[in-house]
């Protein structure tokens, strides 16, 4: 009897594991029938596909405003919060003397690591980065950096991140590498501009930067940004407002404000840009 219950205990096993290979059978079918009728996800390349990084949303709204400024001692200042100064550099203010620009009050430089021509499409490096990038930090100066974009697709946004990663090559930065579009009139190549393609460069760019560990950020004037980048699509990224010799009006924060191109300060022969960080 007791040999006669111990095979009866071996075939219900058997039945057991046949039963579960052919509901795993049946589940795997299912699963195959499924992917036939919904189709297989197709695969596309970073040009074809650009991340969404945030969903769309209203930009933050701007915590200061006019009342909140006042220049002291030839710059100006906030008056409301924390703010920082700085300048931003490239090669057409030629040879700069950085203890002097250190010595008057500026705290950071944000410089022109080179630009794509705006009639040849060519990337070009700008004369003065290195010597730049060397002399703001040798002098105490925060250090941060741009590019002067006039891609026309992703693919030359992209070209334009790697070369800047491969000219910086590592090198460390205090503060954004800013990505710098801007429209250069009619003619150009970059004249019939579309906010899409202009958006999904800019994504492009900064997430690029963003992987190889630095901090991306977006310029724009008012102009652009109302009628050019899709702000809501990028609030993954902090805003660096152009806006000139007017009172802060803009609607949304910005961590950066450039608020005059026509800047004296020690040490520069030519006109400066002049900034606050607001952090």
């Amino acid at each position: 009897m007791a040999q006669t219950k111990h095979k009866k205990k071996k075939t219900s096993k058997k039945r057991s594991r046949e039963l579960l290979v052919g509901l795993g059978a049946v589940a795997t079918a299912m699963a195959v029938l499924v992917l036939l009728c919904i189709g297989f996800p197709a695969r596309a390349g970073p040009a074809e596909t650009i991340p969404r990084v945030t969903a769309p949303a209203e930009p933050e709204p701007n915590i200061y405003g006019p009342e909140d400024f006042s220049v002291v001692e030839g710059y100006l200042t906030c008056t409301a919060g924390e703010s920082v100064l700085g300048i931003d550099v490239s090669s057409h203010q030629k040879e700069v003397d950085w203890q002097q620009v250190a010595d008057a009050g500026v705290k950071f430089a944000m410089v022109r690591l080179g630009y794509r021509g705006y009639e040849s499409g060519a990337v070009l490096p700008d004369r003065n980065a290195g010597e730049n990038l060397r002399g703001a930090r040798e002098a105490g100066l925060l250090v941060g950096a741009y590019f002067y974009s006039q891609a026309l697709s992703v693919e030359e946004a992209l070209e334009e991140a790697e070369y800047c990663l491969e000219m910086l090559d590592g090198y460390p930065l205090d503060f954004p590498l800013v990505y710098d579009w801007e429209y250069a009139g009619e003619g150009t190549r970059t004249a019939d501009y579309n906010s899409r393609t202009l958006t999904d460069c800019t994504i492009a760019f900064c997430e690029t930067v963003k992987q190889a560990g630095y901090e991306p950020m977006l310029y724009f004037n008012t102009h652009l940004a109302r009628d050019g980048f899709l702000l809501e699509e990028l609030t993954a990224y902090d805003f660096w407002l152009a806006m000139y010799d007017v009172p802060m009006n803009f609607p949304y924060r910005v961590q950066m404000w450039q608020y005059t191109q026509s800047g004296t300060v020690p040490g520069i022969d030519a006109a400066v840009d002049i900034n606050l960080y607001l952090p």
